[in-house]
């Protein structure tokens, strides 16, 4: 079974959304470690993908774990393993590959569900190109991964953010500003469990259940990044990009 190293960078061990568990249900052996407690693998040999989580932390913060993720990102990406990073985790992955400069602190928060206009790009990408010229999914972000980069191929904006999803290069690296693991019933959870945050960065809670959905084409992200590392672990050599091959 293909193993998928499970990094959750934020203060419990378990979030909402149980994206572990779901990619237990897509077919993956699933390790988790609790980076943000300093938990990292010590080796990445075993490992035929990496998925990196959420934090409330920035990635460009002088902080232990986030300094030994980025090293692992370095190593990962050299050993072309995999991976998928959201919120945070997308942040991190363009922090260490891309430079520090290209995470950034918004002078405004974007937060609610919306419609993110794709890019042509989405057409031959492995984990994206079911998504079609937009795709709904709930956004709440302070930070931001500039769109620039000559490195990021960029997949998804919003009217706010003109990079909401980017892949490395043309490798099989990931980034989602947003959050597509949420389920519509996990919202209205997360909506109450973070309400005094969620009002403070400028949300309205009643509007954000009002808009809530399940994402389901949003979700379709991970369970084909859950069959692509499937399937690179079954392949005698590690696929080298992230498109897709023609049949």
């Amino acid at each position: 079974m293909a193993r998928l190293l499970y990094l959750q960078n934020g203060t419990s061990q378990q979030s909402v959304a149980r994206l572990d568990e779901r990619f237990e249900g897509y077919g993956l052996q699933v390790d988790r470690f609790w980076a943000y407690q300093g938990e990292f693998p010590e080796t990445l040999d075993d490992y035929d993908g990496i998925f990196l989580s959420g934090s409330p932390h920035g990635a460009y913060e002088d902080i232990p774990f986030i300094a030994r993720e980025h090293e692992l990102i370095r190593s990962a990406a050299d050993k072309k393993i995999p991976m998928l990073g959201i919120c945070f985790g997308s942040q991190i992955l363009a922090s260490a590959l891309c430079g520090r400069d290209q995470v950034f602190r918004r002078s405004f928060c974007e937060v609610g569900y919306k419609w993110l206009p794709t890019s042509e790009a989405i057409r031959n990408d492995a984990i994206t190109n079911a998504w079609g010229e937009r795709v709904y999914m709930y956004v709440w972000h302070n930070d931001e991964v500039r769109h620039e980069h000559p490195d990021m191929t960029v997949l998804a904006s919003s009217d706010l953010c003109p990079n909401q999803v980017w892949r490395y290069r043309d490798e099989a690296i990931w980034g989602i500003q947003g959050h597509p693991e949420i389920s519509l019933e996990q919202s209205r959870i997360w909506f109450e469990e973070n309400r005094e945050r969620l009002i403070k960065d400028g949300a309205d809670i009643d509007e954000l259940n009002r808009t809530a959905d399940d994402a389901e084409v949003a979700k379709t992200s991970l369970k084909k990044f859950a069959d692509f590392v499937i399937t690179a672990a079954s392949a005698e050599t590690r696929p080298r990009d992230g498109l897709v091959k023609p049949a």
